[in-house]
């Protein structure tokens, strides 16, 4: 029999808004203990009257202590359920993209909280974020495999959110033999994703739209791609008419992967590689006089929690500067925040105070966020997450 979880009074009222998630200071232990409930377990959430209002998987260890999944009291978390849900997921991917390479669930904003699916081609990769998902594994797989008949199944169950709900990490291919090369094509350009060892996914279809507004902007332009990564922004610019392409990043396998993506797209002549800290070197880059008409930074999240914003605001503060600090007289900044916790206001007003720091005018020309792969639930701020401003920036 499935247990029941109840709210306190008045705690219903974000559930009733939209919103999927319980947070352990909403539920009514006295009526219905936490304690009571295993990792994963379905659960019926009803209102403190006693009215049943959604399905839900629930985790006592986590502060987010219960996710809706639907609000139907008869739905069952099963393989029928996920085979609708990733259909209309999959409707919606195939009318904006003709192509196989996207986002193919994005969690809360595809009504699946905890499940991350990119698609690369026949290889999907699926990241089971919370326990109630790794409890569904089986059905989830079952129904990927109704819908999309993928030749590989990857897991990569190795995110910093698994181990919030006490998972542990692993990283498998559960169906299928992988090929030694995973590729897509974004914008024209073609990449080799690494699945298994990458960042996230292997890749950040995220900010497609904004790479493709940059590669706009680029032809006959010198550009450095700061925190390249496997050089998603700095080798579509070159395949897009820059005429030359420096990549920095820390890791010295994705400065690899950047230069077998630039040989993959033929540019290897006008794409160069750069191993450093992103700040030692671009202060490096000052001294040695160098200059750039295009700069792109797109930094890892600074402020992974609330608690970091003053540390991260800064951060970001500083980068900006020092990036600036490399623009010729009229140049170009594509300024990238991919933190929650950062607001686009304050994103901007680290873009205005870094263009007074060198004492130089800026316009902002472009605004973007999150591809249409990475749908926002509406009830779910937390859903939205991506920020770029592009900002000319010149002198009198």
């Amino acid at each position: 029999m499935t247990q029941r979880l109840r709210l306190n009074k008045n705690a219903d009222r974000r559930l009733k808004a939209g919103h999927l998630w319980i947070y352990s200071n909403e539920v009514d232990i006295k009526e219905t203990p936490l304690k009571n409930f295993a990792a994963g377990e379905t659960a019926l959430v009803e209102a403190s009257n006693g009215k049943v209002m959604a399905v839900a998987y629930v985790n006592p260890h986590s502060l987010i202590a219960a996710r809706v999944m639907s609000r139907d009291p008869e739905m069952r978390l099963d393989r029928s359920l996920f085979v609708h849900r990733f259909n209309q997921a999959l409707s919606l991917r195939q009318r904006l993209y003709a192509q196989p390479f996207y986002r193919l669930i994005h969690g809360e904003g595809d009504l699946l909280p905890g499940l991350v699916i990119d698609r690369f081609g026949d290889v999907l990769v699926v990241q089971l974020n919370t326990a109630g998902m790794q409890a569904l594994a089986d059905e989830i797989v079952d129904a990927l495999e109704k819908v999309i008949k993928p030749e590989v199944i990857v897991f990569r169950n190795d995110t910093g959110g698994r181990r919030q709900e006490g998972l542990e990490a692993h990283v498998e291919v559960i169906k299928g033999t992988l090929p030694d090369e995973v590729v897509l094509e974004e914008n024209g350009t073609r990449f080799v994703v690494p699945v298994l060892n990458g960042q996230k996914t292997g890749w950040f279809f995220d900010h497609r739209v904004n790479r493709e507004w940059v590669n706009r902007q680029v032809e006959g332009k010198r550009m450095l791609d700061v925190f390249s990564y496997v050089g998603g922004w700095g080798v579509q610019a070159a395949v897009h008419g820059a005429k030359e392409v420096m990549c920095l990043d820390s890791s010295g396998p994705a400065l690899d992967q950047v230069a077998r993506n630039a040989e993959l797209n033929g540019v290897q002549d006008k794409v160069a590689v750069s191993e450093g800290d992103a700040f030692e070197a671009l202060a490096a880059l000052k001294a040695e006089g160098e200059e750039f008409d295009v700069v792109i930074i797109d930094p890892p999240a600074f402020i992974k929690k609330r608690k970091d914003i003053p540390n991260g605001e800064r951060a970001y503060a500083r980068l900006n500067r020092e990036a600036m600090r490399l623009l010729g007289r009229d140049g170009l900044l594509l300024s990238a925040s991919c933190s929650m916790h950062l607001a686009p206001e304050r994103l901007m007003d680290v873009v205005r105070g870094a263009v007074r720091h060198q004492d130089r005018h800026g316009q902002v020309i472009f605004q973007g966020h999150q591809g249409p792969d990475h749908p926002v639930h509406p009830a779910i701020p937390e859903t939205s997450y991506l920020k770029a401003l592009g900002v000319r920036v010149f002198r009198d």
